[in-house]
């Protein structure tokens, strides 16, 4: 049940990120408008090469490391501070290579200084120890802190198209001010230990092995907006940040169950129970499946029109993008159960980096011709299929391990679920005039169906929510 408390709290911090976006992002589109929006995303897609050279990997890494130590205070308190010096250590890298950067790169100079509070951000950002203690409620407090401050000085202070920067600045700022909220309750959790003890070193490796994989990934995920920018200029990669934030809001409930699945699954490796973990994953992607699957039709049938809409006037394009980009629900979904959920936590990592580093590849092939000559919709395809080559990966690696038919056992049901779903919300999204009522009716009759189908169709994930849901009234 500490699974489910846990992944409870964390889809209730993902539905406030996904509520709070829904306020702010129509009311920047309006205000920054498509030029400001571009100059925005630009700069940050730019900076997170940054702040991943001051991260390091260190959010799987330490989240991992700890949770195999965390019995040991006097272990886990030497671990963290091991792991904060090489932060640490990192974060002046990431400046020098900022620096460095900006000898070439010679436009938007200031909006990227201000950018780069963020690689101070991460480098303040220690909630991958709380998650490695499962100790989910702490992060989800202070990430509900900081979106709710966030969300009031950016509608009380932005108000005009000239502040950008005043928006790169409240943004990072607020997050900076919720890391450092996780700081006094070290005195808690740690112990004193010697400077002398301390081998930091020894932990750059093993993160740097997983440092590779992430900065593989972020090529399909920033490097997109950088090639992008140069064939279709900074407005379309507004368009596509708009696409792809949406996409990312929604996929985030998708994804919760990997933050909280990692640290109990290596625990249990460190234990090793094998045959528990396989079926954690089989019952984790199962779920991930039936979410995944409504929430990609679901986004698909609306975009088209509602979206546009909800962005605001000059925002057509990111309609057919999201549509196209809605695939990655699902695709993303299934990467995240049998990379972060299996392959990490049991120390599979050549195989996870393998497969990230193939994703990578199979984009940078892919954007050249199709951005070239489909623009921001060839940058979504190039998206699509790059994520699916990390998922056939990844799957190909535990072929051996895991039995597909368990994986898949419900998709089936789920798709034809989805579809039955799509078709006449679809219909009505290009039939209505477009309106806050008509994009509610059709969230509403999309979510009714689908639930309507899965009670026909009976996959056997209902026969699991009906056990959890007595087992926590019995416990009431």
């Amino acid at each position: 049940m500490k699974v489910v408390r846990n992944y409870l709290y964390n889809a209730g911090y993902q539905i406030l990120a996904l509520i709070t976006p829904l306020i702010t992002a129509p009311y920047i589109s309006r205000t920054l408008k498509p030029h400001g929006v571009g100059i925005y995303a630009d700069t940050s897609a730019w900076i997170q090469w940054f702040v991943l050279i001051a991260s390091i990997g260190i959010s799987l890494y330490g989240n991992r490391e700890i949770a195999y130590v965390r019995d040991s205070k006097e272990k886990m308190s030497r671990i963290f501070w091991e792991i904060q010096i090489i932060k640490m250590v990192m974060t002046i890298v990431a400046y020098f290579a900022l620096i460095i950067f900006l000898q070439i790169y010679t436009e938007y100079t200031w909006y990227i200084w201000l950018q780069s509070l963020n690689i101070i951000a991460a480098t303040l950002d220690i909630s991958w120890l709380y998650m490695g203690l499962e100790d989910f409620k702490r992060t989800v407090v202070r990430n509900t802190m900081v979106k709710i401050v966030s969300l009031v000085l950016i509608l009380t202070c932005v108000k005009t198209q000239n502040d950008i920067g005043l928006y790169i600045v409240l943004t990072a700022a607020s997050t900076i001010f919720g890391n450092i909220t996780l700081w006094p309750r070290l005195r808690i959790l740690l112990t004193k230990v010697k400077l002398s003890s301390l081998r930091p070193m020894r932990h750059l490796r093993p993160s740097i092995a997983l440092f590779v994989p992430q900065i593989a990934t972020q090529i399909y995920l920033i490097l997109n907006k950088n090639m992008l920018s140069v064939f279709d200029g900074s407005t379309a990669v507004g368009f596509y940040n708009n696409s792809d934030s949406l996409v990312k809001m929604v996929l985030a409930l998708v994804t919760a169950t990997g933050t909280v699945m990692l640290p109990h699954v290596a625990s249990e490796f460190s234990k090793g129970n094998k045959e528990a973990i396989k079926e954690m994953l089989y019952s984790s992607f199962d779920f991930i499946s039936f979410i995944a699957v409504a929430m990609a039709f679901g986004l698909a049938a609306v975009g088209l029109h509602g979206v546009p809409y909800f962005y605001g006037k000059g925002f057509d394009p990111v309609g057919p993008a999201i549509m196209i980009e809605a695939a990655v629900i699902v695709i993303i979904g299934w990467s995240n159960a049998v990379g972060v959920q299996y392959l990490l936590p049991t120390n599979k990592v050549n195989a996870y980096t393998t497969s990230v580093i193939i994703g990578a590849v199979v984009n940078i092939v892919l954007n050249i011709p199709l951005m070239k000559y489909w623009g921001l919709n060839g940058a979504m395809v190039s998206t699509v299929l790059s994520e699916a080559a990390v998922t056939f990966c990844q799957f190909w690696s535990v072929r051996k391990e895991i039995n597909f038919k368990k994986l898949f056992t419900n998709l089936w049901k789920y798709i034809i679920g989805g579809v039955v779903m799509f078709i006449p919300v679809f219909k009505l999204n290009v039939s209505l005039h477009t309106s806050v009522l008509s994009i509610g009716i059709e969230v509403v009759l999309g979510v009714l169906i689908y639930l309507l189908m899965m009670i026909i169709l009976k996959p056997t994930i209902l026969k699991k929510a009906n056990s959890m849901l007595a087992h926590i009234i019995k416990r009431i």
